[in-house]
């Protein structure tokens, strides 16, 4: 797809799958559309995918796993492919972001700079996989006991529409780097990058079916990659219902999981620490894609003595955030990812002023000049917001905050802790004691302190509760693509015959 700087109209292409290396005709039904969120144009047709296009990648990944070019494939060469496919993704920067930019609205200078993080990912898992060592246990008696790990097999990734590339590459990258292989299921919103990595990594030499695409709704293609029987690892990214259902499905064939699924991320504002960066942070956390992330800073909770300050100076900060078309440079916040989103975040809109919070801003559809068919909704903030409402306990998946006051630390974590999600928090402290102290008591997988969406390849990403299960990222998603083997080797030469002396020998087991 060749896509101008600042497109005001481009040819609607048809896609299907992409299978070995190539893509190939699928689905049996009508096609989806795919829409630029900015304007509402149709940009792309993809297939719905049946029962027997999955099967069909998933013999083709079967088939790469156990064959000689990737299967037989040692150590140190998959190493260096992985290091060759970060270097081809670096080359293709530029179509890929303007591509993901059409695809998902986000403007034009957030995802350049999210993409351009991405290579980083497949070089340190590839030094990983360079640096890994299997165990020698010590163990009772003259005996070698060592570990040997193997690849545990085909992985099925569900990827949301929010971040398409960032969230794949999380996957793929320890994927390709542990020998093991994929099939991708991108959300139907925002299929069109998933499908053009995959071209560059083929023709950057990856071996056909390593990696291979299957398109369509979650509900049915999602649903049915899911629940086939030759997974051996799902990884899913999206809403905890969906996570319920696919992790039960995948289950039933005792396939490893990892969900990173709905969030409600509380932000701890301590009267110790200085407002104006404090509410800077906050329109960060709070706005950035748009506000459709996991780790969305959704619910400030800001202690009593800095409150006022802080609602009336964040009030003013996100009044200033520019909204607009995505592939305007001096755009700050793009557009939902479709007209359902965007009824959904005004609908919470709703909820809130039925509840009693107060509306600080926003709260409305926004309009763009020249993108009247956009899904564009202006940054909300509500205030004086109680634990007990829907803003507070929900998650809403737009740009949308809430703030609540709280009296001191005990009462900030309370308010923080009463969600049923436990994927990120954030700290604003000076004090060190109790910045460490809150990080240790909040529920959460993953805190920052003084900082906010900061992500590395070597640290681990995940939640608890109904956040999902498992990590991405670091020595623990790297170690979860490995099915460990324990070997045992008796050293010594003593004769054995449990049938002749048995009431004088030491146990066996």
């Amino acid at each position: 797809m060749n896509i101008p700087s600042k497109p005001a109209s481009i040819d609607v292409e048809i896609h299907g799958n992409f299978v070995d290396g190539r893509e190939v005709e699928a689905g049996g039904g009508a096609m989806l559309d795919v829409r630029n969120p900015a304007t509402g144009d149709v940009i792309a047709r993809i297939p719905n995918s049946t029962t027997e296009d999955i099967d069909r990648a998933m013999k083709s990944a079967r088939a790469a796993f156990e064959g000689k070019a990737w299967g037989g494939m040692d150590t140190r060469a998959r190493a260096r492919l992985v290091n060759k496919l970060a270097d081809a993704f670096e080359a293709n920067l530029d179509s890929l972001y303007r591509l993901e930019t059409l695809n998902n609205g986000r403007p034009v200078n957030e995802t350049r700079a999210q993409l351009s993080r991405l290579p980083d990912f497949f070089r340190y898992f590839a030094g990983v996989a360079l640096s890994r060592r299997d165990s020698v246990i010590p163990v009772e008696g003259a005996y070698l006991n060592y570990t040997l790990r193997t690849p545990i097999g085909i992985v099925a990734n569900c990827t949301p529409f929010n971040h398409p590339l960032m969230i794949l590459c999380k996957s793929l990258a320890v994927v390709l780097a542990t020998g093991c292989v994929t099939v991708v299921k991108p959300s139907e919103y925002t299929p069109l990058t998933t499908l053009k990595l995959a071209q560059i990594f083929a023709e950057a030499g990856l071996p056909p079916g390593v990696f291979n695409v299957v398109l369509g709704l979650g509900q049915s293609a999602g649903k049915m990659l899911a629940e086939h029987g030759d997974i051996n690892k799902l990884v899913l990214t999206g809403g905890t219902e969906a996570g319920r259902i696919a992790g039960s499905a995948a289950a039933k064939v005792f396939a490893h999981q990892t969900m990173e699924l709905g969030g409600k991320t509380p932000v701890m504002v301590f009267d110790d620490f200085d407002v104006d960066r404090a509410v800077n942070y906050a329109a960060f956390g709070a706005f950035i894609g748009a506000g459709q992330t996991c780790v969305c800073a959704s619910r400030h909770i800001v202690q009593a003595s800095i409150y006022d300050e802080f609602v009336e100076k964040l009030q003013a900060k996100t009044r200033t955030i520019r909204v607009g078309d995505p592939f305007d440079p001096s755009t700050q916040m793009g557009p939902v990812i479709s007209a359902k989103q965007r009824d959904r975040v005004l609908a919470y809109a709703g909820y809130g002023h039925a509840d009693g919070a107060r509306l600080v801003t926003g709260g409305v559809a926004a309009k763009v000049a020249g993108h009247d068919n956009g899904y564009f909704v202006e940054p909300t903030v509500f205030a004086d917001v109680k634990s007990d409402m829907r803003i507070f306990q929900e998650e809403v998946f737009g740009p949308f905050t809430s703030v609540t006051p709280f009296k001191d630390e005990a009462d900030a974590l309370r308010l923080a802790n009463d969600s049923p999600f436990g994927l990120a928090a954030a700290i604003r402290t000076r004090d060190v004691a109790r910045a460490h102290r809150v990080a240790a008591s909040v529920k959460a997988g993953i805190v920052w302190i003084n900082d906010h969406h900061r992500l590395d390849p070597a640290s681990p990403w995940g939640g608890v509760d109904d956040s999902g299960i498992g990590r991405e990222c670091g020595t623990e998603s790297f170690n979860d693509h490995f099915n460990t083997k324990s070997v045992m080797v008796a050293t010594h030469e003593q004769p054995f015959d449990w049938y002749r002396d048995t009431a004088n020998q030491k146990r066996l087991n």
